[in-house]
């Protein structure tokens, strides 16, 4: 199974470059035995970047998989088990969705509070515009104006964002099970990563990678809604440029 670096912690995030040797190949999927790489899931998609071996850099497109992390990569790379390589992610489309996911779980724990308990039952986190789907409820002007205008204040705020170990015990005690969607978890995963945002404005397991503050998300601005039926709809947002931008970490992991 492949050593997940950026889940150390929220920090572990920022660090671009890294460290690993080749496990397994097959064709052009790339096996590391450690990866900073975030693969396709919980609805943000994957890292892009570059792997350094001992024939060069090669590309790599997709990365996909929760046990072994399979890289894909240019199909005449000449890797073999046992390399030694260097891999390092793309740095805007890392950041970029770091901002995105963590304002999708702003907002939607913004959502639940200001909407008697409405769910996010499905979102797609992209670099430059993602979405989230509530159930059930039917947005008016108003209702998304003051979900924008709530979730930008606590933006302002400049509000933590931190990550621990808990029990589902746990979790519960502090947050009704519907908010954090507990029921779409497998039911023999006890102990879960959990992102939370200030204190207990959102708290959420979750296995993305999120900016350190909210400070770093700029401002929330609606761009779309839909209708997705039986109650659902789904808002489409985009971030503005914050004025405090984090670098990645140049420490080598």
């Amino acid at each position: 199974m492949t050593v997940k670096l950026y889940l150390e912690s929220i920090e572990a995030a920022y660090a671009r470059t890294f460290d690993a040797q080749v496990v397994a190949i097959d064709g052009n999927s790339i096996v590391l035995d450690r990866t900073l790489f975030y693969p396709l899931g919980g609805g943000q998609y994957w890292d892009t970047g570059v792997l350094s071996g001992p024939n060069g850099d090669i590309n790599v497109q997709e990365v996909r998989g929760r046990g072994d992390v399979q890289h894909t990569v240019e199909t005449e790379h000449q890797l073999v088990v046992g390399d030694e390589v260097r891999g390092t992610v793309d740095w805007d489309t890392r950041y970029a969705h770091m901002r995105m996911h963590t304002a999708q779980h702003l907002m939607s724990g913004i959502a639940y509070e200001l909407f008697n308990g409405v769910r996010t039952v499905g979102n797609q986190i992209h670099a430059e515009k993602s979405r989230i789907d509530f159930n059930p409820i039917s947005f008016d002007e108003a209702m998304m104006e003051r979900l924008v205008d709530v979730v930008n204040g606590h933006i302002n705020t400049g509000l933590k964002v931190s990550d621990s170990v808990m029990t589902r015990e746990e979790i519960n005690t502090i947050m009704p099970p519907d908010r954090t969607n507990m029921n779409l978890l497998p039911a023999s995963v006890r102990d879960l990563r959990v992102v939370q945002i200030g204190d207990q404005v959102d708290l959420c397991p979750c296995a993305g990678t999120h900016v350190s503050n909210t400070s770093e998300l700029g401002r929330v601005e609606l761009i779309g809604k839909k209708s997705k039926g039986k109650g659902t709809q789904r808002l489409s947002y985009h971030l503005l440029t914050p004025s405090f931008v984090r670098s990645p970490s140049s420490k080598i992991v």
